[in-house]
């Protein structure tokens, strides 16, 4: 059986087969149980009544007649059917109520009780049936302890009159409850599996290459939030996967032009005069080393979209670190010594590379400085005195392998560099923006929560 919903179902049905069997069983075992314990205690007070009536009826040599009409009267007293035999057997009188019973149910009522008197005679006396639950009626009536004793009043029946009596009732009562929770679990078991259902074949579609693909989130249990935690992942590999076809196809490009200028060097080196080769050679080592750049800074690009960065949490002075890599293009760190907690490889490397944007396109004129933003978050900013970057631009020059127009002629790169930075800062739950200088040049401010 493959259809999850029938299974749910079938187990729901199972479980509440068992529980109505259990139950039928417990509750006709009481019923049987309370009937027993009306027996037995009618049986002692039937001889408690034999030994009454033994010293109160008239004997056994008074006539018949007497006899009959002192029982009638006892029976009307005590409420209870009364029958009386001599010592052979023979019927002496009967209570019209015993007459009344008899005629139904044979000479011998089976709810008689026969109860030996000393001077040989028999005194029947009947209980009141008991049907289903016990029923006591007449007679017998349920003291404030649960036990038997005479008097009058309406016969007691707490067995609901719309149900036949007995385990015959029991049996109704529970498969009308069975048939009741059955119907009303069948939507509720189909809802939720169609759910489910709705949820396979959006998770198939996506991985047949739909990549827009997303399912319902309706509700609020586990099925709307394994919808949520679905689309989610979807959200992220879609665009994890455009990210990377971008950088595949924006690398495919920009290698090259390095490979075919090193193809041309290295072809030509042969038959270069011996005043040339040196410079053919410089020009493989520098196509050697961009390929080397652009290779690294796609591999690192690839991780950090993926997640694979494995960050550590270590701190890390900013100040210091800026002081490092601004010494290595001459530019001045200044500011305050600030700490945040992160991967110090990392955050080099997005200082070294906004300082190495900088000495690239932004003049001779470079500066670093640490400060605490307004609301508390480490900021290091990077100035220089460039031609600055257009405000259409300010945004795009983060974006990988965009590069403003007329710089790839005249500065080289690969257009990546920038693209790092924003994915390391976002990695650490910062930011890094683009501002214009005061005087002219630029400013990229990178904002990392403070330790």
């Amino acid at each position: 059986m493959r259809s999850l919903y029938l299974r749910i179902y079938l187990t729901v049905l199972v479980a509440l087969a068992l529980f109505a069997l259990v139950s039928g069983w417990l509750v006709q075992r009481h019923f049987e149980q309370e009937r027993e314990r009306i027996v037995a205690s009618f049986q002692e007070r039937a001889a408690a009544w034999g030994e009454l009536l033994q010293g109160s009826l008239p004997g056994a040599d008074a006539p018949p007649q007497q006899q009959a009409e002192a029982l009638s009267d006892w029976s009307q007293r005590l409420r209870l059917p009364l029958a009386l035999d001599d010592a052979q057997g023979v019927r002496i009188g009967a209570s019209d109520s015993y007459l009344r019973r008899e005629a139904e149910g044979g000479p011998r009522p089976r709810h008689a009780q026969q109860v030996p008197l000393q001077d040989g005679r028999t005194l029947w006396m009947l209980r009141p049936p008991l049907r289903g639950p016990p029923a006591i009626s007449g007679a017998m009536r349920i003291g404030g302890e649960g036990r038997l004793r005479p008097g009058a009043g309406p016969a007691l029946h707490w067995w609901p009159a719309a149900l036949p009596p007995g385990g015959l009732g029991i049996a109704a009562l529970l498969l009308v409850l069975f048939a009741a929770i059955a119907a009303g679990a069948w939507p509720v078991v189909r809802r939720l599996t169609r759910r489910l259902e709705a949820l396979k074949r959006g998770v198939e579609a996506f991985g047949a290459g739909a990549l827009h693909q997303r399912v319902a989130e309706d509700g609020r249990d586990e099925v709307a939030a394994l919808g949520a935690s679905f689309n989610q992942a979807a959200a992220r590999i879609e665009a994890l996967l455009r990210s990377h076809q971008s950088l595949l196809a924006n690398a495919s490009h920009e290698l090259r032009s390095p490979l075919a200028r090193l193809k041309m060097a290295v072809s030509m080196i042969e038959d270069a005069p011996a005043v040339q080769r040196d410079a053919l050679r410089r020009e493989i080592h520098a196509n050697i080393g961009e390929l080397d750049a652009l290779v690294d800074e796609v591999l690192m690009a690839s991780r950090l979209d993926a997640g694979a960065a494995a960050l550590r949490r270590d701190p890390v002075d900013l100040l210091a670190l800026a002081a490092e890599e601004g010494a290595r293009v001459h530019a001045e760190a200044e500011g305050e010594a600030l700490q945040v907690r992160g991967d110090e490889k990392l955050l080099r490397r997005a200082l070294r590379n906004l300082l190495e944007n900088a000495q690239r396109y932004g003049g001779g004129e470079l500066g670093v400085r640490v400060e605490r933003a307004a609301d508390g978050s480490a900021q290091v900013c990077v100035n220089d005195r460039g031609a600055g970057v257009p405000e259409a631009h300010r945004e795009r020059i983060f974006e990988a392998f965009f590069r403003l127009p007329g710089h790839a002629e005249r500065e080289g790169g690969v257009g990546l560099g920038l693209a790092l930075v924003r994915q390391i800062a976002q990695a650490h739950g910062g930011s890094v923006r683009c501002e214009p200088r005061d005087g002219g040049g630029s400013c990229f401010r990178l904002v990392l929560p403070a330790a």
